[in-house]
């Protein structure tokens, strides 16, 4: 009889129990009492390019949860116009190219989990590579046979030493690199080209593109505040632009709403609204979680903006939709990492200041979004350029941003050696790098030697050879 008892009651923990911790994985997260519980079902740290996200398993796992095929699809969703954009270095196709087989018999690259793996933090490095540092080495064995540069350079050294990403090398090209190696420090007019802000703010076609003035505001008349926000409304580039209040508080004639949602600023804005789902900042919301806040950030924070929620308006504000704020004081308010502190300090910062006094020309000072959020072409609308608002795809990695950044102020060497100086990035480049990347010597080298002519050596590159 005991015996029954303790069975029964064994059962009867166990339901209770499943009940308990099952509940978290099948309630949505705004019905959980705490967002955190779900995590007691990883089988280990996420890395930090999946972390805010890796509650909502659905976004990585499907029913079929550890099928190779249906992981890849995940990451290729997340993934894959990024990679098409940077020309990939290693595409899946090369390696279903039944030419290459034996290459897959040395690393099956078909797949991204082959070389990225989760919640192994013991094995995991920058980047979520779960790799040794030498896997260049199962395919390149036989390098130094073909580069006589490469002899007695360490496998591990491929990438770190600023050569080589296994994506993204369109920074590090042998011609990009042998054709800007004699460029100077400091280019003589150094500033970043500025976008037309009156034709972007138009996408809609809701406005007449001729300015506005504060008489001219269509909001309801009984608003709380209504003089406050009419006069930041009227010194913004949405009413340069011929923006109305109506245009996002009631769109298409619908009733008013006090705070519209993200869907009111993608309807003109969708070129950045995709690159704010796609970063840090926004991917919780594309994952269909609750808005991102600086307290769930691995980087340090200001305490006070902790329990911030991040969305358009926390940058750009709420009617004013200052620029210039956004590019600085708003990144700073939450940041508080070594980088961002000595951002003040700094030689780009005095730039920024300069140009914000009227003692620079336009473009030519330095805030936090001239380097992670820089303006790019836009793909759709040819002779228009927009503000990336993915900051992630000018830190996987560091030297992505030489191209977009860097060279509009700065030669290719000098931008090379200053990412690759852990302490220079700390103090936001105040001063010179003590690093010295050898990726243009190596190529200006073999370079010549295929020509059968000796390298032209500048005064610094001497005693390299």
């Amino acid at each position: 009889m005991s015996g029954k008892r303790g069975a029964l009651l064994w059962a009867v923990l166990s339901i209770t129990g499943t009940i308990i911790l099952g509940l978290p994985m099948l309630m949505p997260e705004q019905m959980q009492a705490s967002p955190i519980d779900r995590t007691i079902f990883l089988p280990g740290d996420t890395t930090d390019g999946h972390y805010q996200i890796e509650i909502e398993c659905d976004a990585c796992h499907t029913e079929r949860f550890s099928d190779k095929t249906s992981m890849q699809g995940a990451c290729v969703e997340c993934h894959a116009a990024e990679l098409e954009r940077v020309d990939d270095s290693h595409p899946r196709t090369k390696f279903t190219d039944p030419r290459n087989a034996d290459r897959v018999e040395l690393l099956d690259a078909r797949w991204c989990i082959t070389c990225h793996q989760e919640h192994r933090p013991e094995i995991t490095s920058t980047m979520g590579l779960s790799l040794p540092e030498d896997y260049c080495y199962r395919c390149h064995e036989n390098i130094a046979e073909e580069r006589p540069t490469h002899v007695d350079l360490p496998f591990d050294s491929c990438s770190n030493s600023g050569c080589h990403n296994f994506h993204d090398n369109k920074a590090l090209y042998e011609d990009f690199l042998v054709d800007h190696r004699a460029d100077p420090d400091f280019r003589e007019a150094a500033f970043v080209p500025l976008r037309d802000f009156k034709s972007i703010a138009v996408g809609r076609e809701i406005a007449s593109g001729e300015p506005l003035a504060p008489a001219d505001h269509d909001a309801p008349r009984d608003l709380p505040d209504l003089d406050v926000w009419v006069e930041e409304w009227s010194v913004s580039g949405h009413a340069d632009s011929g923006v109305n209040c109506r245009d996002c508080h009631a769109p298409e004639e619908t009733a008013w709403v006090d705070k519209p949602k993200l869907a009111v600023c993608e309807s003109c804005h969708s070129l950045e609204h995709e690159g704010f789902l796609a970063s840090r900042h926004g991917m919780r919301i594309a994952a269909g979680l609750p808005k991102m806040t600086p307290g769930q950030a691995r980087l340090p924070m200001h305490e006070e903006a902790l329990d911030r929620s991040l969305d358009c308006n926390q940058c750009h504000g709420a009617h004013a939709y200052d620029t210039r704020f956004a590019a600085v004081d708003a990144c700073l308010e939450c940041h508080v990492d070594d980088h961002s502190e000595s951002y003040a300090a700094s030689p780009h910062a005095a730039l920024w200041e300069k140009e914000l006094a009227g003692e620079a020309p336009a473009g030519s000072g330095v805030s936090c979004a001239t380097c992670h959020l820089p303006r790019i072409a836009d793909p759709r609308e040819p002779g228009r350029t927009r503000v990336a608002h993915n900051q992630n795809d000018f830190l996987r990695p560091r030297d992505k941003m030489i191209r977009s950044s860097c060279l509009e102020c700065h030669g290719l060497a000098f931008s090379l050696d200053s990412l690759a100086d852990p302490a220079l990035v700390d103090t936001n480049f105040t001063g010179r790098s003590t690093v010295k990347v050898k990726s243009i010597h190596y190529a200006t080298k073999l370079r010549w030697q295929l020509e059968g002519k000796p390298p032209p050596w500048s005064e610094a590159d001497k005693g390299n050879e």
